[in-house]
């Protein structure tokens, strides 16, 4: 039995179904008007309603029906023929902001990566140009610092093994990041020691380059680039390496009533291959 609050299309051999309330979401759209049968694009072929458009590019104007947001895959790249898609169904706010050619343009993210190793204590501190980089790295990136065992300090006679707290980092601003790792003599006799563990890696280092190593690591493999290396202070020691990275935004928000229209840049995994629905 047929139900009158879902509809089927047929975009160009490609079948997808939805509720008519998600055509009508934009009134003034042609999608909207084509379930009262004035429009000739659109004709009913066995109880659907067929259009001869890309069905591929179809499935990211359905998706902004249903959410007002339009999510690209990030080596989308036809952005002119999705713009006279969203034309074609008189979508007007969509393809006035997909006809703006600097939207989707890759900006450059500059990350840069300080290191101090004093002896056995090494420092780090993560500077990044995109704050949101800097919080995903703080969420994978964990500091612990060993606890002593029994009173006074003491350890059991057969341990010697210490168990480990996490502790937080420091977040001197929204785009940078310090922490620490190895042994600290400064308290006398008794000595603490911190290790670093980052996502999704499951060690607990204590030594310092093979943290730093770990992290460099991980940043060639996240789509980072190593531009440059060089002594920020060589009484110091401090060395610095600087990568950058070319981040696009992926979400391309608008308002249902066409006046406030913005970017919004977002960490998310490249989307998949379009699916049929």
């Amino acid at each position: 039995m047929s139900n009158p609050d879902v509809i089927t299309l047929n975009v160009g051999g490609t079948k997808f179904t939805t509720f008519t309330s998600t055509l009508q979401r934009f009134p003034d759209s042609r999608l909207a008007h084509m379930l009262d049968g004035s429009d000739r694009d659109f004709r009913i072929v066995n109880s659907q309603f067929f259009v001869d458009r890309d069905g591929s590019l179809f499935s990211y104007i359905l998706d902004y029906l249903r959410t007002s947001q339009l999510t690209l895959p990030s080596d989308f790249s036809e952005y002119e023929r999705l713009q006279r898609e969203a034309e074609f169904y008189q979508l007007h706010a969509l393809a006035e902001q997909l006809g703006q050619g600097n939207i989707y343009q890759p900006r450059q993210e500059i990350l840069e990566v300080r290191f101090l190793l004093q002896e056995t204590h090494a420092f780090f501190r993560i500077f990044c140009s995109c704050s949101s980089t800097v919080e995903a790295l703080a969420d994978r990136i964990v500091m612990y610092v060993e606890q002593p065992i029994g009173g006074q300090g003491f350890s059991f006679p057969f341990s010697n093994q210490k168990p480990l707290a996490p502790v937080p980092l420091q977040r001197p601003s929204h785009h940078d990041l310090v922490f620490q790792c190895g042994t600290d003599f400064a308290t006398g006799d008794q000595f603490g020691a911190r290790y670093v563990s980052i996502k999704p890696d499951q060690r607990k280092l204590l030594n310092g380059t093979n943290v730093l190593g770990l992290l460099l690591d991980i940043l060639l493999r996240e789509g980072f680039s190593l531009v440059s290396t060089r002594a920020v202070s060589a009484e110091e020691k401090v060395e610095c390496y600087t990568f950058q990275r070319k981040k696009r935004p992926e979400i391309l928000t608008i308002s249902e009533d066409y006046k406030q229209e913005k970017i919004v840049n977002v960490q998310v995994k490249p989307s998949k291959s379009t699916k049929k629905r």
